[in-house]
C-alpha cells in the first residue's frame, strides 16, 4: 500500500466499498430488515406514548417515540448534537468576546480609537471567504471527524495568542487565520446533522445547534463581567487578556473530543460509540426519506451544480439575513448612554439572546410539528424587520428603543430554519447541501468585510446615518427571496417531474412506484444500485402505500 493510500485509509473514504455496502443494504427485503434491525425497529404499529411521554413529547420528539427508536435517537443526540453545540458555543464565545474585550479595556490599553474594531471583523471575514468553500471540498476527501477537530485545535491555540498582543496588527493576523479554520465548522456541522436526522426531528436540532450562538453570547457577557471584576490585574494581566486565555483553555478539550464524537456520515461512519448494526440502520433510515449518500465531487458535478437555480435562490435570503445582523451594535449604544457600568454593558444584551433561545425553540418545534418551513421563516423575518425599522426611526422613547434591540434577537431562529430548509431542499445531493451553505457563508463574509465599515462606521456609533435604514430595506428583500424560492420550488415540482414522498420531501417521479408507494432512489456514484419499497413512521414499521402530494414542502 502506497503512502497516499495509507493516508486516505486513515483520513479519507473508500467510495468503492461504500457502493458495495450501500447496494447490499438496499437489497435487504422489508421482512429481513425486521430481523436484522430488530434492536432498533419497533414493530408495534399500535404504539401510543404514555400521558407523561405525550406531554413532554410536545416539547421534544423522543418522548413520543417507541422505545427502540427513542433509544437510538437519544444516542445520536448525546454524541452528535451535544458535541456540535459545544463546538459552536466555544467558537461563538471566542468571537463575541472580541466585542466584549473592546469595551472592557482593550480599546484603551491598545489605543484602538479608529476602525480597528470593525477591522477585526473584516480580517476574520476575509479568512472565512478564503476558507469556506475549500473546506467543504476538503470534507469530500477528508472525514469530518478528522478535519473539523483539527481546525478547532488550531483555532483554540490562536485565541490564546491574542492574549499576548501588544497592538492591533497581531490581532489582525490571528483573526484572519481564525476565519480560515472556523469556516469549516458551521456548514460542516449542518451537513453532518442533516445526514442523521429525519424531517420531524431536524428543525429543532438545527435550531438548538444554532442557538449555541445565543448561549455563547449570553455566557460571554457573564464571563467577561466575572473576569473583569475578579481577574483584572491578576499576574499583571488585564481582565480582557485573561478572557482570551480562558477561552483557549475551554476550547482545546472540546476540540479533542471531536475526534471521537463526530460520526462522519451513515454510509462511512467509523464512530466507536455506534455498533455496526446501528450504522447500517442509519443508512436505511436516511434512505427511507430520500436523503442521498455522499459521492465523489468532480469538476463535472460541480459545473452541473452551478448551472441550477436552486443554489442562487437559496443564497439570496441566506446572505441578506447574515449581513442584516445588528446585534453587535447594542452594547455600543449602551456604552454611549454613560449610565451603565462595564459589567452592565456586557450583561444587558444577554436578555436578547435569552429571548432568541426561547423563540428559537418554540418556532422550530412548531415547524417540525406542522411539517412546514415557509410560514415560520416569514415569522422570524418579521421580527428582524420590525426591530430594525424602529431603530431606523431612532428618535423613539427609551423603552421602545430597548425593545427594538430585543426584536432581532427574537427573529434569530431564522438561521436554524434555513439550515433545515437547505438540508431538505438539497437532500438529493449531499455535496451541494454542504457547498450551498459554504458559498452562502463565503458571500456573506465578503459582504461583511466591507458592509460594517460603510454602513455602521464606529465613529458614528450609536446613531448611524445609513445603517438601520438600509438593513430594514434589505430585510424586505430577504422576505422576497424566501417567497421566490417557494414559487420556484412549486414550479419545479410540475415542470421537472418531482413529487413529495411520505415525509413531505421532494423526490423525482421515478423514485415512486406506480401505486404510490415510496420507492426511493439509492444512488452511489453515478449509477443507481438499488431501490427500496419500505418506510417507517415514528419508529414503528408501516409497510403500506401512501398518497403522493404534488406540492412543495418548505
Amino acid at each position: 500500500m502506497t503512502l497516499p493510500e495509507k493516508l486516505n485509509k486513515w483520513v479519507g473514504y473508500n467510495r468503492e466499498h461504500e457502493a458495495v455496502r450501500f447496494a447490499e443494504l438496499s437489497s435487504i427485503s422489508p421482512e429481513d430488515r425486521l430481523v436484522r434491525f430488530a434492536d432498533f425497529i419497533d414493530t408495534d404499529a399500535d404504539f401510543k406514548p404514555t400521558k407523561i411521554g405525550n406531554f413532554f413529547g410536545q416539547f421534544w420528539d423522543t418522548f413520543r417515540k417507541p422505545p427502540k427508536e427513542r433509544k437510538y435517537v437519544q444516542k445520536l443526540d448525546l454524541c452528535i448534537l451535544i458535541y456540535s453545540i459545544l463546538s459552536f458555543l466555544v467558537k461563538t464565545l471566542d468571537n463575541s468576546n472580541v466585542s466584549n474585550a473592546y469595551v472592557s479595556g482593550m480599546k484603551e490599553d491598545l489605543h484602538l480609537y479608529g476602525q480597528e474594531r470593525n477591522l477585526f471583523t473584516t480580517f476574520f471575514s476575509i479568512g472565512s471567504i478564503i476558507g469556506a468553500v475549500p473546506s467543504q471540498v476538503i470534507l469530500n476527501r477528508v472525514r469530518p471527524s478528522i478535519w473539523i477537530p483539527s481546525c478547532e485545535v488550531s483555532w483554540s491555540i490562536m485565541v490564546m495568542i491574542i492574549a499576548s498582543t501588544k497592538g492591533a496588527k497581531l490581532i489582525y493576523v490571528m483573526r484572519f487565520l481564525m476565519g480560515i479554520t472556523e469556516s469549516v465548522a458551521y456548514p460542516g456541522f449542518a451537513l453532518v446533522l442533516g445526514s442523521w436526522y429525519r424531517p420531524d426531528e431536524l428543525a429543532k436540532r438545527m435550531t438548538i445547534y444554532d442557538a449555541a450562538w445565543a448561549i455563547a453570547n449570553m455566557f460571554s457577557g457573564y464571563i467577561q463581567a466575572g473576569v473583569y471584576t475578579s481577574m483584572n490585574g491578576l499576574g499583571g494581566l488585564a481582565g480582557w487578556r485573561w478572557l482570551f486565555i480562558i477561552d483557549g483553555i475551554i476550547g482545546l478539550p472540546v476540540a479533542l473530543l471531536g475526534y471521537f464524537a463526530i460520526p462522519d456520515f451513515p454510509i462511512n461512519s467509523r464512530a466507536k460509540w455506534m455498533s455496526q448494526a446501528q450504522k447500517d440502520y442509519s443508512v436505511i433510515r436516511m434512505q427511507e426519506i430520500g436523503r442521498k449518500p455522499p459521492r465523489k465531487l468532480t469538476l463535472k458535478r460541480l459545473g452541473q451544480m452551478m448551472t441550477q437555480w436552486r443554489p442562487y435562490g437559496f443564497m439570496w435570503p441566506y446572505i441578506l439575513f447574515s449581513i442584516c445582523d445588528t446585534s453587535s451594535y447594542w452594547n455600543l449604544w449602551l456604552k454611549s448612554l454613560g449610565i451603565y457600568s462595564v459589567p452592565q454593558i456586557n450583561l444587558i444584551p444577554t436578555g436578547g439572546y435569552a429571548c432568541g433561545l426561547v423563540s428559537g425553540y418554540l418556532i422550530a418545534n412548531m415547524s417540525d410539528r406542522a411539517g412546514k418551513r415557509f410560514p415560520f421563516l416569514m415569522l422570524a423575518i418579521f421580527f428582524n424587520f420590525l426591530g430594525n425599522l424602529l431603530l431606523a426611526i431612532w428618535k423613539i422613547p427609551f423603552g421602545v428603543k430597548m425593545f427594538a434591540f430585543f426584536l432581532p434577537e427574537i427573529g434569530y431562529p431564522l438561521w436554524g430554519l434555513m439550515l433545515t430548509w437547505s438540508a431538505e431542499t438539497f437532500q438529493d445531493d449531499t455535496e451541494l447541501r454542504g457547498l450551498v451553505v459554504a458559498m452562502g457563508n463565503t458571500l456573506s463574509s465578503a459582504m461583511g468585510a466591507w458592509f460594517p465599515l460603510v454602513v455602521f462606521p464606529t465613529p458614528q456609533a450609536p446613531q448611524y446615518k445609513l445603517g438601520y435604514k438600509l438593513v430594514t430595506g434589505l430585510t424586505v428583500l430577504e422576505a422576497m427571496g424566501v417567497i421566490f424560492f417557494l414559487i420556484m420550488s412549486k414550479r419545479e415540482l410540475k415542470t421537472r417531474g418531482k413529487k413529495l414522498n411520505k415525509f413531505g420531501l421532494a423526490v423525482d417521479i421515478e423514485d415512486h412506484s406506480d401505486n404510490g408507494t415510496d420507492k426511493l432512489s439509492l444512488e452511489m456514484g453515478d449509477e443507481e444500485v438499488g431501490k427500496v419499497d419500505y418506510h417507517a413512521k415514528s419508529g414503528a414499521v408501516e409497510i403500506t402505500t401512501t398518497d403522493v402530494i404534488v406540492a412543495e414542502k418548505i
